[in-house]
């Protein structure tokens, strides 16, 4: 039988911006949610209007207003998520997806994400991928997100696969940490770069709070969380300093937030035995591509684990 049930849920905060545009979006699904809780994380613009005026077109939303205050990167947006989770009263959903207000979509985009995990009952998560618009020159941009990991604006998950993880921590580096639990628990993670999954981000990557400088320090303490390898953090970062803006600074920015949490002393998310592992797959990486040696990691837990794949 086809799983087709899927439930969003938006932590929202000041979106007004954009929201218009995700809410047409999700109007226009092929297949649309069988429920969309949005939480407002004390938003002092007009979003909740905006939501308010697309309620009776979509009587699948539940708006959940939450009490004003300094939302926290990483941390208060999976604050707001949980929330989210506490507020859903459809019993029988198969799919839930941490899903943002800045996106816009092409009308199949769940229906093919559900249709792969149709397709693959090891498949646990799964997105498309993430473009912006340049700010200069108008141009469609990558965000750069790699085919191993489902990208964290849209993070679609199976029921069980979710729930096996325990959920996602709240803490910076949360949206790469999940798919590397999610192949420890013998489950895929992937996107795919397809005409009906690639999305517009309307705001880009790690600028949400005070500069995009701020986001880059972020993603290096994240990566240090999360536990990845020096050698892969540097290699990788290099990568990205002629492939993503701001080219150079942002590169140093990031080192500069991934040492910062290394010499403070900062913990990362999991044990010795969860942290060899991310790294053992970090460094297959390194020689074989993110793909094939994330195939190698999952299967190598699968078979730990007795999963037949």
């Amino acid at each position: 039988m086809k799983k087709n049930k899927y439930i969003l849920i938006s932590p929202c905060k000041d979106e007004g911006a954009y929201i218009e545009k995700t809410l047409r979006s999700v109007l226009n699904q092929t297949i649309k949610p069988v429920q969309w809780v949005i939480v407002d994380d004390g938003s002092s613009d007009n979003s909740v209007e905006i939501i308010k005026k697309y309620k009776e077109q979509m009587p699948f939303i539940k708006i959940v207003i939450r009490p004003k205050g300094e939302r926290k990167v990483g941390a208060g947006v999976i604050h707001a998520f949980n929330e989210g989770l506490k507020h859903i009263d459809v019993p029988d959903y198969d799919f839930l997806c941490k899903f943002d207000v800045d996106l816009d979509l092409k009308p199949r985009y769940f229906e093919v994400l559900m249709q792969r995990m149709n397709e693959d009952p090891r498949l646990g998560t799964c997105s498309g991928k993430a473009y912006y618009i340049h700010p200069q020159t108008g141009e469609r941009k990558s965000e750069l997100c790699g085919d191993e990991a489902s990208v964290g604006m849209t993070k679609f998950y199976r029921r069980d696969c979710f729930e096996q993880i325990g959920g996602f921590v709240a803490e910076v580096g949360w949206d790469g940490y999940d798919c590397h639990r999610a192949r420890w628990f013998g489950w895929r993670a992937l996107s795919w770069d397809e005409p009906d999954l690639q999305f517009i981000h309307l705001r880009p990557m790690g600028s949400s709070q005070k500069s995009i400088y701020r986001g880059r320090i972020r993603h290096g303490k994240g990566q240090f969380h999360i536990g990845t390898h020096p050698l892969f953090f540097l290699i990788s970062s290099a990568y990205r300093s002629v492939r993503q803006r701001p080219y150079i600074t942002g590169t140093f920015f990031s080192i500069y937030g991934y040492i910062k949490a290394w010499l403070s002393g900062e913990k990362r998310f999991g044990d010795a035995e969860m942290v060899k592992f991310i790294q053992s797959y970090q460094m297959k990486a390194l020689m074989e591509g993110k793909g094939p040696a994330a195939e190698w990691a999952f299967r190598q837990r699968a078979k730990a684990l007795g999963i037949e794949v």
